[in-house]
């Protein structure tokens, strides 16, 4: 079973460290990037939660020093929402119970994985749901200081009635009707601000209003001052909220008002006023009424869900900021605009974008996505005198007579979104909504369809540089590899890998890289480079004690140095199977290839690795890279990295995506670094390390 999102944090209270590793390659191997940290007191836990951030908590009933239920009363007083599962040593119904009552999120026996996997993944999902509902929370209340100060001074009149009876009244109406006073409206009906010839007709339009039947919401009418002046007026009627309680918004329309201005207001409330595209809300209005359309005429069409990579991380930026930023928003409007001019376009969110495609098939809009995606990542966007590039990943969706509601079709865009991240770690992807993958049908586990990719060579490599940050060291490429189906889709290894793992021919596809990376490599270097390759291998490879024989024949067949190799191993395989790794690491050492570790620093004691292991680079987690703007991060990544270095390892930092964090990269003392900003997995080795 996969589950995947970003680094999943996780507090362990476990009497063995090594079963907490264990709970930890329990959510790697499925997939999910995972950090914990033991706790073994009511100090060590109390130093988590004000250090760091924490999404799961998985405990035994008890250790030595502390138990489950003091951990959670521990959390609780701290007004912490992290999700606890009690590991349970047995099923029975009263310990579930009593672990229930207790406070815990479910109680799970530790002998059960897979269950527990489960378990995680809906409480994720569920902390997920919270947090985003409390930034929306406070989304809606800034939302609404900012309506009642704009209402406040509008030069609408403009009304709140509830039951008829006046709730609020802003300036403009006030002196429209002659009032001075908003307590003078109070409790006044609304009836009472009409001419009495047209009483009769405005309770058949509120009755009609109310339950639905009009087709309009606008009812024209004399309204009457205080003076028992009579002005020609329109009213305007809409649904609203005000203190929370739904209630009518009325405004008044007179002849005397500027119909153009109102007119532009009417299309300002619909606007984005950054990127002048569509804001949510008007969006959200469009789409519904596109599946109307979808329905009453059968016709299909698709939603684009544009989001810019790492746009926090680049907002961050101080040489950037929120203004800088406004730019760069402006800039992928005008993108959209000229790429498909005669369509439904918003700014969804602070970072995301949306594309409504009428009458146009899912072959068509993946083209439309793919030009997009072209066309925003070779542009680049002048901000304060500096050239700033970004890339953007677009989930894609169908919209069509059985696609459900507006917020149906929405998630499943945002799932497309998802799926574009995870097939490329450093976003700039495209996926499509699969309905059956979502239904756990369309993982990549027929060993037979992948044997057939083997046998057919359909993988293909891609090189990224490795830059040194100090200089002198040479030119250094890490190799990763897609798998390319019948209709050259390129698939993420994290589509296809789990599948080899548990078929046990990870083996086939890493021999496969290896002999077409050293034959790559073999071509590049007589040509006068002295390039050097970082290749990936895989827990089979680590277990195969024919692979370093194999090595040395492939090296002779082409002539080539072993020392060109770095073979590269996770962490979580290395951990899994530490007697393994340590016998590899001596065979490939006295080959003459050197060795890396990646995903570094999500283990409980990552440190205690390399002594067992004869490693000479770490590859940090790209994790510590994307948190690197908090100070509690940037001092645990400048804990390893100093270590790492006491140690005699070279480090390396991936997802470097900005300006900001190659300089935090270098003032911590990471050796290595790779990422989008420097240049993309290409499938030429093409970089000019002569600049550096």
């Amino acid at each position: 079973m996969a589950i995947k999102s970003e680094t999943t944090k996780v507090l362990i209270l476990h009497e063995s460290r090594d079963d907490a590793e264990h709970l930890l390659n329990l959510l790697r191997n499925a997939g999910r990037a995972a950090r914990g940290q033991l706790i073994d007191s009511e100090d060590s836990l109390t130093n988590a939660l004000n250090t760091s951030h924490w999404d799961l908590m998985l405990l035994r009933p008890e250790t030595e020093e502390l138990s489950a239920q003091q951990c959670i009363a521990l959390v609780a007083r701290q007004s912490r929402d992290i999700p606890a599962i009690l590991l349970a040593n047995n099923n029975d119904s009263d310990t579930i119970l009593a672990g229930l009552e207790d406070g815990f999120q479910d109680v799970v026996p530790s002998s059960e994985g897979e269950r527990l996997l489960l378990v995680i993944q809906r409480e994720l999902k569920n902390l997920k749901d919270r947090r985003q509902r409390r930034q929306l929370e406070i989304s809606l209340k800034e939302s609404e200081k900012r309506c009642s100060a704009l209402l406040a001074t509008s030069r609408d009149a403009i009304t709140y009635v509830t039951d008829g009876m006046h709730t609020y009244s802003n300036q403009a109406y006030l002196d429209l009707f002659g009032y001075e006073d908003p307590e003078e409206l109070e409790g006044i009906p609304i009836m009472d601000m009409v001419a009495s010839e047209f009483h009769e007709a405005f309770k058949q339009f509120l009755r009609a209003y109310t339950s639905g039947e009009n087709k309009t919401n606008e009812f024209s009418c004399r309204g009457v001052t205080t003076n028992n002046d009579e002005i020609e007026c329109s009213m305007v009627f809409s649904s609203a909220t005000y203190d929370g309680e739904p209630c009518t918004q009325i405004m008044i329309r007179t002849n005397k008002a500027d119909a153009e201005l109102q007119e532009k207001l009417r299309e300002i409330s619909s606007q984005d006023l950054i990127t002048g595209l569509y804001n949510r809300s008007h969006f959200l209005s469009e789409l519904e009424q596109s599946l109307e359309w979808a329905m009453a005429q059968n016709r299909v069409g698709a939603l684009l869900y544009i989001q810019i990579d790492n746009f926090t991380a680049i907002k961050s930026q101080p040489e950037i900021g929120v203004g800088g930023a406004d730019i760069v928003l402006s800039d992928i409007a005008s993108i959209l605009r000229k790429e498909i001019p005669d369509t439904i376009l918003a700014r969804f969110d602070s970072d995301i974008f949306t594309a409504l495609l009428r009458d146009v098939l899912l072959e068509n809009a993946l083209k439309i996505a793919e030009n997009i995606r072209a066309n925003i990542e070779h542009h680049l966007s002048e901000v304060n005198e500096r050239t700033v590039r970004v890339t953007a990943s677009i989930g894609v969706t169908v919209v069509s007579e059985d696609a459900g509601n507006a917020h149906e079709i929405l998630g499943r865009a945002a799932t497309a979104l998802e799926r574009a991240h995870e097939r490329s770690e450093h976003g700039n992807a495209i996926a499509v909504f699969d309905p059956a993958q979502e239904r756990g049908e369309g993982d990549i586990d027929n060993v037979e369809r992948l044997q057939q990719a083997i046998d057919r060579g359909m993988f293909k490599t891609l090189f990224q540089p490795v830059i040194d940050l100090r200089g002198g060291g040479g030119e250094l490429y890490e190799v990763f590899v897609r798998m390319v189906d019948e209709d050259g889709r390129e698939i993420a290894p994290n589509e296809f890998l789990g599948a080899a793992r548990i078929n046990e021919i990870g083996t086939h596809i890493d021999r496969w890289v290896i002999s077409q990376s050293i034959n790559t490599l073999a071509f590049h270097r007589a040509k006068g480079h002295e390039t050097r390759l970082i290749i990936n291998v895989t827990a089979d490879s680590l277990r195969d004690e024919t692979l370093a024989s194999w090595l040395q024949e492939e090296l002779n067949r082409v002539a080539l140095s072993s020392s060109a190799l770095i073979l590269q191993f996770s962490e979580t395989d290395v951990t899994t199977y530490l007697i393994q790794a340590r016998n590899f690491s001596q065979q490939i050492k006295t080959l003459g290839c050197q060795l890396s570790i990646s995903r570094f620093g999500c283990a409980l004691n990552p440190m205690n690795t390399l002594k067992h292991v004869e490693i000479d680079f770490i590859k940090l987690d790209g994790s510590f890279t994307r948190d690197i703007g908090t100070p509690e991060n940037r001092e645990a990544l400048k804990e390893i990295v100093n270590e790492a270095h006491a140690l005699g390892k070279l480090t390396i930092a991936s997802f470097v995506e900005s300006a900001g964090v190659l300089s935090a990269l270098w003032q911590i003392g990471v050796n290595y670094i790779q990422g989008y900003y420097l240049q993309t997995p290409s499938e030429q080795m093409n970089y000019d390390f002569t600049s550096e």
